[in-house]
Parts: C-alpha cells; sequence; structure tokens
C-alpha cells in the first residue's frame, strides 16, 4: 500500500485489474490478526525442539497430546506454508530372497520383531560413518520390546572389543531369570567364539540373519537409517569425536523424546515406563 502514497488508488486498482469492491472487501482482512498465529508457532516449537526431525504425522501426534484438535492435513499446509520440511527417507525396494543360514547359529529371530516384555529379543549390528579419512563405527542393542537402545559403543575400529563392549553392557540390564534372545548379522564379531561365551553365559539364545539378507535384522537397518538421515547427513562434521558427541546427544533424544508410532505415539523409555507401570 505505500504506492498509495504517489498514486491514485483507483489507477493502482486498473493497473491491477481489481475492482474497488474486492479491495475493501480484503483490507480489513488482510491487516486483522492470524487466526491460526497459536497453532503455527506450537507447530514450529515442537519443529524445532526434535532438531527438524519430525515430519507432520508426528508432529499432529504431539500437538493431540497439548490438547490441540486439528487435522493432519492441516498440519502438513501449515508445515508448508512455515516452511518446516523435514527430510523422508527414501524406502529400499525389497527383495524377497532369504539367503542361508548361518554356520554357527540359525535365524531363530526369523523376523518376529515384536516382544511382550523387556530383554526377550535384542538385535544388534555395527554401522560406519566417514568423517574425512577417517572412520567411526557404532555397535548399539536394541530392545525389540519399546525398540529402545539399551546400550552401545563408539570406536575407531569394527573389532571384537566394539561389538563385545556393547552386549556388555546390555547384559547389566538384565533381571533375575531373563535370558533373551540376541540376533545379529553374520559378521565375524558375531561368529567369534568371544560372542558366544558372553551369550551363553547368561543362558541367552544366538540368533543370526541368513546370509546378504538385510531383512533378518530390519529393525535395527530401520534404526540406522533414522541416525544416518536425521543426524549425520545433515550436519558436517570436523572429526570423530564431535561425530561420536552427536551420535550420544542422538540416542539419548531417540529414547527418551523421539516419539513412535508403533509405540502409541510414546517414546521408548515413555512407553516402556507406561507398560511396566500398568
Amino acid at each position: 500500500m505505500s504506492l498509495k502514497a504517489d498514486y491514485p488508488l483507483g489507477v493502482l486498482l486498473d493497473v491491477a485489474g481489481l475492482a474497488r469492491s474486492t479491495f475493501f472487501y480484503h483490507q480489513p482482512r488482510i491487516q486483522a490478526p492470524d487466526p491460526k498465529e497459536k497453532l503455527k508457532a506450537a507447530v514450529t516449537e515442537i519443529f524445532e525442539t526434535n532438531h527438524g526431525r519430525y515430519g507432520h504425522r508426528r508432529v499432529h501426534t504431539e500437538l493431540v497430546k497439548q490438547g490441540w484438535t486439528v487435522a493432519k492435513k492441516t498440519v502438513l499446509k501449515l508445515m508448508q506454508a512455515l516452511g518446516l520440511a523435514c527430510k523422508v527417507r527414501r524406502r529400499k525396494r525389497y527383495n524377497s530372497y532369504r539367503g542361508e543360514q548361518g554356520a554357527v547359529a540359525p535365524n531363530v529371530l526369523n523376523r518376529e520383531f515384536e516382544a511382550d516384555a523387556p530383554n526377550q529379543k535384542w538385535v544388534t549390528d555395527v554401522t560406519e560413518f566417514s568423517v574425512g579419512d577417517r572412520k567411526l563405527y557404532l555397535s548399539p542393542v536394541m530392545d525389540l520390546f519399546d525398540r529402545q537402545i539399551i546400550s552401545y559403543s563408539l570406536g575407531l575400529s569394527p573389532n571384537l572389543a566394539l561389538t563385545n563392549d556393547s552386549l556388555r553392557e546390555a547384559l547389566t540390564c538384565l533381571q533375575p531369570g531373563q535370558q533373551p534372545l540376541v540376533h545379529s548379522d553374520q559378521g565375524f564379531q558375531y561368529r567369534h567364539a568371544s560372542w558366544r561365551t558372553l551369550i551363553e553365559g547368561a543362558g541367552g539364545v544366538q540368533s543370526m540373519s541368513r546370509k546378504g539378507n538385510c531383512y533378518d535384522n530390519a529393525v535395527m537397518e530401520n534404526f540406522f537409517g533414522h541416525l544416518k538421515e536425521e543426524l549425520f547427513h545433515r550436519v558436517r562434521f570436523l572429526n570423530t569425536d564431535a561425530l561420536a558427541a552427536a551420535i550420544e546427544e542422538y540416542i539419548h533424544w531417540y529414547n527418551t523424546k523421539r516419539i513412535s508410532t508403533k509405540l502409541k505415539g510414546l517414546s521408548p523409555v515413555q512407553y516402556r515406563a507406561q507398560a511396566l507401570a500398568a
């Protein structure tokens, strides 16, 4: 409207091709307060608090928890209008090849990724990160009851110490009588006698994915995908120490804050606390 000081309103309306009645109809609407201002602020706060890692479905879940009554499509439109874009992971194509059974242990888990109680079924794997000319390796252990990372180790080599340390830490979580099924791929660390000895010493059962079949350990692969998409691919890390600190922060957030639709809109820690209190 700054042009009104230099040109008559009639001339401006003719140039814009706008009727005088239409102009006066919309003028008070433009000046009126935004009725969705508070909702937009709530959406933005949820998105930023969770480091830009939430799409509209998770933002909607958090809004409902806060007492908002709003449709998912409305949240999606608001996020688009506000420029709040969450990177969506590209789905991998399904491969039905199931592979060969491991020589050390069969695939006891058999893609049954649900558990009725804590410490019934654990899955583990190792993933690699490149920072410049150096590598960082992560070995987490996940409890399939609530998808919580109950232990993990970080190191500059994917050696036996890396995997054994994470398993030893996980074993300290066991209560009397708990004997978990421990599932992994056929990596050399999991075929080693030291790994088998740790499981046997706890009365657990070893399970291994079939050769060349990542879908037998799909839940852990899914965690690695989220970690890399929501953290590693978004930031340029100067060294492995900075990355290690960021991974530690991410795992804490993943366990305590990141909500999951499979856990009724709760984080792993919240889900476990609610289940054990019931």
